[in-house]
């Protein structure tokens, strides 16, 4: 069972929210008038290049509905997943609509005012792999991540997500490879333990590659992930704004829409 929503709400409140320099993003969306959202761009179906060479996905639909309901143009950039969660963005965007779980680490440097949707993490592993049945089944295995993401961390069981239940890690000695995660699944399509023996991922995701090459399988949920808006620490009331718009958009179903349309289902609704 997932955290409450008001529960989570609340921590976001004491946890994320940070009150030096308010109001300065705000303020500077509104003179410009331009919402600027980095994004990750080769995270299908939530960020990626499309045939006809443009950005794409889940989260980019999200910021365009966040930037026309604040009234604002949208301009977004792909600066890379580790500047990003790096903070001190130094106004260079406004908000990361990029599918980023909160964690403590990340906690230190950046606000997380509002989750958008919740997708637990899975093993994933090549359909030919009868090895693994749970997750105690990863221990001395050669596991695949994106570099930098929180599965990379549960992997190092050093996760916590503030406000989630504490998380179990029922293995030992995983070899972690962490790369782009377009590289670890063409890797595990090579066959079971050629290159890697599975690749933890977003089971959204994992479903949309499943689907374009059905070489995989899922085989386990490994635990809940709830993904937030992420914001530069520092402006209380930007992350009202932000939180508040996207209640909105939860609100009149246009998140759940955005879902349908990408995913097949409603992975935005609040959870109960």
């Amino acid at each position: 069972m997932r955290t409450p929503f008001v529960a989570v709400t609340l921590l976001a409140a004491t946890l994320f929210s940070a009150a030096s320099f308010a109001g300065a993003t705000l303020d500077r969306v509104t003179k410009t008038g331009v919402l600027r959202n980095a994004i990750v761009n080769d995270y299908p179906p939530f960020g990626f290049i499309d045939d006809n060479n443009q950005l794409a996905g889940f989260d980019v639909d999200v910021a365009k509905a966040v930037a026309q309901r604040m009234g604002v143009k949208l301009e977004i950039i792909a600066p890379g997943w580790e500047t990003i969660v790096g903070g001190k963005w130094q106004g260079r965007w406004d908000t990361c609509i990029c599918s980023m779980t909160p964690n403590t680490e990340r906690a230190k440097v950046l606000g997380f005012p509002t989750p958008y949707y919740n997708s637990p993490a899975v093993l994933v592993v090549n359909k030919k792999d009868d090895r693994f049945k749970s997750a105690a089944d990863l221990s001395n295995k050669k596991i695949g991540v994106g570099i930098g993401s929180s599965y990379e961390t549960y992997l190092q069981k050093t996760l916590v997500i503030p406000g989630s239940k504490p998380i179990a890690f029922p293995f030992d000695n995983v070899q972690v490879i962490p790369s782009d995660e377009e590289v670890a699944f063409q890797n595990l399509a090579l066959g079971p333990g050629v290159r890697l023996d599975g690749v933890v991922s977003d089971l959204a995701t994992a479903n949309a590659r499943i689907k374009r090459a059905p070489v995989f399988k899922i085989v386990t949920e490994l635990y809940a992930e709830p993904n937030w808006v992420a914001t530069d620490k520092g402006d209380a009331e930007w992350d009202k704004k932000v939180a508040d718009t996207i209640k909105s958009l939860r609100d009149d179903g246009t998140l759940a829409k955005i879902s349908q349309h990408w995913l097949g289902e409603d992975i935005t609704h609040e959870v109960p």
